[in-house]
């Protein structure tokens, strides 16, 4: 079941929840003791962040609807487009104007996921990949993402915040693919059917780890370590594996790539921008 409007309702109604979630766990963070469980446990203890964190989960909910409705490909740009609601909000919360450099990048970011869906035409892809075309993106992803963890862990907090920023960022691209697969076995075979499926599991698991890492990542430094990395690794991530194993293809045409390109490149350096200024 395709319906492109749709699917980016849906999608645009996610970002909104992400964001408002985001400056939320973020105010959380900046205010939690430095020091990896310890800050998780801290955060923990706080209301406000288990409303957060019920708030992730409705948008995830959300983003299965509009993976139902459209291919991944459609999807990922508009929650790319989630950071540009945080500037409002995160504006709000802190009692300040909204830059000009801010409105700027925004706008750049807006364009070029406008760009990627109109000239990409995606193609849906594989309803119900094989096991056999997730083993090595995801087995190579869980080595070398465990690896980089494991590197973050005896570095200094900057580099740290980085290097968990691209770890998260990553994990939530691997969440964007398995909920794409949650939403088309749901669709073909129900809610009976998608117990018996693995993929229902991994994407919780997925999903649980990403939030983990990303508290932690939230806590090793400044958020202007960590977010940019965060949302520029997980489109990359979520797209190849779109192409991978899903089977999910642009059908741009001859010049139509290198503007695809080009508005791919502007999508990620806008969304380091703002996230260097939106929080």
């Amino acid at each position: 079941m395709h319906n492109y409007l749709l699917a980016v309702l849906f999608a645009l109604l996610s970002a909104l929840t992400i964001a408002w979630g985001t400056v939320v766990r973020h105010r959380i963070a900046e205010a939690a003791p430095v020091g990896g469980n310890a800050a998780i446990l801290s955060a923990m203890k706080r209301p406000l962040w288990w409303a957060g964190m019920s708030t992730a989960i409705i948008a995830y909910f959300l983003q299965v609807v509009a993976l139902g409705f459209g291919p991944l490909l459609v999807v990922q740009p508009i929650l790319v487009m989630s950071l540009m609601f945080t500037l409002p909000l995160s504006a709000r919360y802190d009692g300040r104007r909204i830059t000009f450099s801010e409105m700027t990048w925004a706008t750049v970011l807006t364009a070029a996921v406008t760009v990627l869906v109109l000239l990409g035409r995606p193609l849906p892809g594989i309803t119900h990949p094989p096991l056999e075309r997730w083993f090595i993106p995801v087995g190579v992803g869980f080595l070398v993402l465990f690896a980089m963890d494991r590197y973050a862990s005896r570095q200094i907090r900057r580099e740290k915040a980085l290097i968990l920023g691209i770890v998260t960022g990553a994990i939530f691209g691997f969440v964007a693919v398995f909920s794409k697969a949650v939403a088309d076995i749901f669709i073909l075979h129900g809610f009976l059917g998608l117990l018996s499926n693995w993929e229902l599991y991994a994407l919780i698991i997925a999903a649980t780890l990403g939030t983990i890492v990303q508290q932690s990542s939230f806590n090793a430094g400044a958020l202007r370590n960590s977010l940019p990395a965060m949302k520029s690794a997980e489109p990359v991530v979520a797209f190849s594996l779109g192409y991978l194993v899903l089977g999910e293809k642009f059908s741009a045409t001859d010049l139509e790539w290198l503007w695809m390109f080009l508005a791919l490149i502007a999508m990620i350096f806008a969304t380091v921008m703002l996230s260097r200024r939106g929080v």
